[in-house]
């Protein structure tokens, strides 16, 4: 070994692992502090975040809640036609809207947005506020505004007619606004609820409940403001027949439509003409092509006799053939036709006010027994029940009924009574299906299918779990002016995963016990048909679901035979039912096989009644699990 290397002085090992762990030991500290600083600043930012997001949230549920409560506000300054008001509440209502919507769009709450687990909760949220905001901007307020420009009752019909420019022109306007609300709608039915909080998915279930009744009335209004101008006679006159259906008579649409007229509607302005009784057309030979499926049902008299045209609850039908019998009787071929009973009749009086006759004529065969001024108190019980006892003539029955129907249709044509009172008169009227419309023009026949307007038995104004319950008179008289009837559905236990429904008919007859005598032989019927005096007989027909299947029929609680068929894939039972007076009768129809998972409902005959007095609520049976 040199010097040199002898002098070298080298470390002890130990030594060396000393300097080494102080060194790594410091590395740890200075990594750890780091990770300190950084977890207290992500802390702080957590903090600060959660009261931002908090802020956001409190903000985006106070701005929802006031927009809320404005809307009752909103509603009664329509209804009491205050259009200032409305369009100053409809600024307000878009203030809190703009505002939530604000909030929701915060970069912070859209970053929580896609955050997994509580992210659905912040979108759920945004998209709320965002709908809100846009059915307030694009939907109430363009709508509003074009309330603000029409005269309500400036439309309405009257004896100069009336400028239909308004309504065409704001058809653009309600379209859009209809559309944006059913976006709206749509996104918000596109949001899964199951992993929301209950703070979220109470008013997203709120939000998708009001808009989903919104969404119907405006698209309604939509295919109102396109249909109307033209069907007014804006651009050309219209020519409808008019059938006024008798319910002391039944037929499944209503009644015998025994008074004829023509309804010209020309710029708005609606006038009366050609009135006549369906009988004056007499029978039709060979009978007017009726399709086979309805032809078995209701027999070739739909096709013969222009009474029986509705013996068929699709108004499309009898309205087809109605029109195609007036056109060979009389050479004129119409653009569609009306239907209305006198029910209907009495709620259009309650808007205009009590009509006078002016014929001289009918006022003298009146002679004082019959009323010369009618009212919505009187109408009804009039046509239906008091003009039988006065006049023994059919062909004086018509005269004094087509009277009454020129009356009231001058008071409707001269613009009596106020927009609001009369559209709602009109509005029960379709809503009881006693007001049926049908035109001959098939772009505009398309739009009233969506709608009960149309009285259709199938297509998309139909729900799918619709039952109907009809009735046809098997008198041949005006004894269903006695007859009063309840109809409810029961829900039966499910055979083999199937539905199963039973629709429940009760009738009973509420005439004199010495009806027979006492009664016209033109009520009773004389004995005709083979049905004694006093007696009403009734053909009942059911209709179930498309798909399903008529099983089974009972009368009082005793199997029965019975006609079963098929109507436009909805199966039919009928069967006939004979009551002396003071006798009722339980009629049940119980259908199987269906499919559809929606609530039933169902839909009647109008008669004299009420329909909520008809119609029954749903009963369900009880149902024990097996095992």
């Amino acid at each position: 070994m040199t010097d040199t290397q002898e002098s070298k002085v080298i470390p002890e090992e130990p030594e060396l692992r000393r300097t080494s762990r102080k060194s790594a030991s410091g590395k740890r500290r200075r990594r750890l502090l780091n990770a300190g600083i950084l977890l207290a600043a992500l802390l702080v930012i957590a903090g600060v975040g959660v009261l931002w997001l908090s802020a956001k949230a409190s903000t985006i549920k106070t701005e929802l809640e006031a927009s809320t409560q404005l809307v009752p506000k909103l509603k009664e300054s329509i209804l009491q036609n205050r259009p200032a008001d409305a369009v100053a509440i409809v600024e307000e209502l878009r203030r809190h809207t703009a505002s939530a919507r604000d909030a929701a769009s915060d970069p912070l709450w859209s970053l929580a947005s896609a955050t997994p687990w509580l992210g659905a909760n912040f979108s759920a949220a945004a998209e709320i506020a965002r709908s809100a905001d846009d059915v307030a901007t694009l939907g109430v307020a363009p709508l509003v505004k074009v309330y603000d420009s029409l005269n309500w009752d400036k439309l309405m019909p009257s004896s100069g007619g009336t400028d239909l420019e308004p309504v065409r022109n704001a058809a653009p306007a309600v379209a859009s606004a209809a559309h944006a609300v059913r976006v709206s709608a749509e996104r918000l039915n596109g949001i899964d609820p199951s992993g929301l909080f209950p703070q979220i998915a109470g008013p997203l279930a709120q939000a998708r409940q009001q808009l989903g009744s919104v969404v119907g009335e405006l698209d309604t209004a939509s295919d109102a403001a396109g249909l109307a101008p033209a069907m007014l006679g804006s651009d050309k006159p219209r020519h409808y027949l008019l059938l006024v259906q008798n319910n002391a008579e039944a037929r499944a649409s209503g009644g015998i439509p025994g008074a004829l007229a023509v309804v010209t509607a020309d710029k708005g302005k609606v006038s009366l003409s050609s009135q006549i009784s369906a009988h004056d057309l007499g029978e039709f030979s060979p009978p007017v092509s009726v399709d086979a499926e309805q032809e078995r049902i209701y027999s070739t008299r739909l096709g013969t006799f222009m009474q029986d045209v509705n013996f068929t609850p699709d108004f499309p039908t009898a309205a087809t053939t109605a029109l195609k019998m007036w056109e060979q009787r009389k050479g004129e071929r119409l653009d569609g036709a009306i239907s209305i009973d006198p029910v209907a009749l009495s709620y259009i009086l309650n808007a205009t006010g009590p009509v006078s006759l002016q014929d001289q004529q009918v006022l003298a065969l009146a002679a004082g027994n019959l009323p010369s001024e009618l009212s919505g108190s009187n109408v009804v019980k009039t046509l239906l029940s008091d003009v039988y006892a006065q006049f023994n003539n059919p062909k004086l029955q018509d005269v004094y009924f087509a009277a009454v129907a020129k009356e009231i249709f001058g008071a409707l044509s001269s613009g009596k009574g106020t927009a609001k009172s009369l559209l709602a008169g009109v509005g029960k009227g379709v809503d009881e299906h006693r007001v049926l419309l049908w035109s001959a023009d098939t772009s505009e026949q398309s739009v009233l299918n969506k709608y009960p307007l149309s009285g259709s038995i199938s297509g998309p104004s139909v729900p799918a779990a619709q039952f109907g319950a009809y009735f046809n008179d098997g008198t041949g008289a005006k004894m269903d002016y006695y007859v009063k009837r309840t109809v409810q559905l029961v829900t039966q236990c499910p055979v083999d995963g199937y539905r199963t429904v039973k629709l429940r008919i009760t009738s009973i007859n509420t005439a004199p016990t010495d009806a027979a005598t006492s009664l016209p032989a033109y009520v009773t019927g004389g004995g005709g048909y083979g049905v004694p005096p006093g007696t009403a007989q009734s053909n009942v027909i059911a209709y179930g679901p498309a798909q399903s299947r008529v099983e089974t029929a009972a009368q009082d609680g005793k199997g029965v035979p019975f006609g079963a068929q098929q109507h436009d894939n909805r199966p039919v039972g009928t069967l006939t039912v004979r009551l002396a007076p003071g006798q009722s009768s339980t009629v049940e129809f119980t259908f199987g096989k269906i499919v559809q998972h929606s609530q039933p409902e169902v839909v009647v005959t109008p008669t004299i009644q009420s329909v909520d007095k008809v119609v029954l609520p749903t009963e369900s049976e009880n149902c024990v699990a097996a095992g």
